[in-house]
């Protein structure tokens, strides 16, 4: 599957039946770095119902993001003909055209992955897909639990601004959990 978007370290690529393997086992060998803010498919089973989101329902875009590594076809390491591992996913979902032109943001990192920067590229790349004319989006969103800083951070770094707070507003692990409202525009990203 060709990459929809590549950087100095990651590359995007849209979600395939082939990735459910690598992508449920570093789900499970993530579960204790996502508890609880995130509950990525564990089997291949929930593994297609999610992929499935991504190619066959509208108002949706899914994005892998594995590591850019050009090391061929190394299968017992994780990586396919196309690069390195899968390190995380980035989802844009209730994608509104028309005068809105909006898409709200989802994403998670495997713990292999944690804390080495590849989100950060990739949400970049993503924010250059999204504005682009591949989505022609003018707004994302990121809803965020208050206490997950690893996320906000992220959000943060890549230039989106905290706009609000909504109480109750996702049901996760069993409860209504408060979020914070984060946005970027087009016009807030960088000039290239």
């Amino acid at each position: 599957m060709p990459s929809l978007a590549t950087g100095p370290r990651v590359s995007l690529r849209p979600f395939t039946a082939s990735d459910a393997d690598e992508f449920t086992a570093a789900a499970r060998a993530s579960t204790a770095l996502h508890h609880p803010w995130l509950f990525p498919p564990r089997t291949p089973e929930e593994y297609a119902r999610y992929a499935a989101r991504f190619t066959e329902e509208p108002g949706r875009a899914g994005f892998l993001v594995r590591e850019t590594t050009g090391s061929g076809t190394d299968t017992a390491a994780g990586r396919t003909d196309d690069g390195g591992r899968i390190t995380g996913f980035i989802t844009v979902n209730n994608i509104v055209g028309g005068a809105f032109r909006s898409g709200a943001l989802g994403y998670g990192a495997f713990a292999h992955a944690a804390g080495r920067g590849l989100m950060r590229e990739a949400l970049g790349l993503v924010l250059a897909y999204a504005f682009g004319p591949a989505l022609d989006l003018h707004r994302l969103e990121a809803n965020v639990q208050p206490g997950n800083t690893a996320s906000i951070a992220l959000v943060r770094g890549a230039g989106f601004r905290l706009e609000g707070y909504s109480p109750d507003f996702l049901f996760i692990d069993g409860a209504w959990r408060d979020h914070e409202r984060w946005a970027i525009t087009s016009d807030m990203l960088p000039a290239r």
